[in-house]
């Protein structure tokens, strides 16, 4: 197993807690547009359907978004994946993995759930066509036995989509 599975994952922070409540309080206030949290006891986990956007190619499509949360939140960035299936797209892997670097290496801690979906929604939004990063098949044959799309060096070289 991983460092990031159910299993082993630590317990969050008081910082973190007090950060994700504060989160999901305002969520419920004000949604992001196109995006449904579905409520669950389990704060460090949040599952999101996420509401393909009008006049795209995804339009009237629904996702599910699972959003893991370290021990450390907001310093360290949630592990987002897609739940199966995910949506054909040139930076979201068949086994959900996304690659878009507000999830890696450009994360902030001012960053929240909210400017995540905006931002994935936006990524799924520009894409002219459905269809499967290039390397697919090799990085979903690789990431076998759980692996976490957070041990990936990611290259992010293509900013059209």
């Amino acid at each position: 197993m991983t460092g990031s599975s159910v299993s082993s994952r630590k317990v969050l922070s008081k910082i973190a807690t007090n950060r994700l409540q504060k989160e999901l309080t305002e969520w419920q206030i004000n949604p992001p547009s196109g995006f449904t949290h579905r409520v669950t006891d389990n704060l460090q986990r949040w599952v999101i359907e996420v509401n393909g956007a009008q006049g795209t190619i995804y339009a009237n499509e629904k996702y599910q978004l699972q959003v893991d949360f370290p021990e450390n939140y907001p310093m360290e960035a949630p592990q987002v994946i897609f739940l199966h299936p995910a949506p054909l797209h040139p930076h979201i892997y068949s086994n959900g993995h996304i690659c878009l670097d507000i999830l890696y290496d450009s994360w902030s801690p001012a960053m929240t759930v909210g400017s995540i979906c905006i931002s994935i929604l936006s990524m799924l939004s520009s894409s002219p066509a459905k269809e499967r990063p290039e390397d697919n098949d090799r990085y979903v044959k690789n990431c076998r036995n759980g692996r976490s799309p957070k041990e990936t060096r990611w290259w992010f070289h293509d900013d059209k989509v």
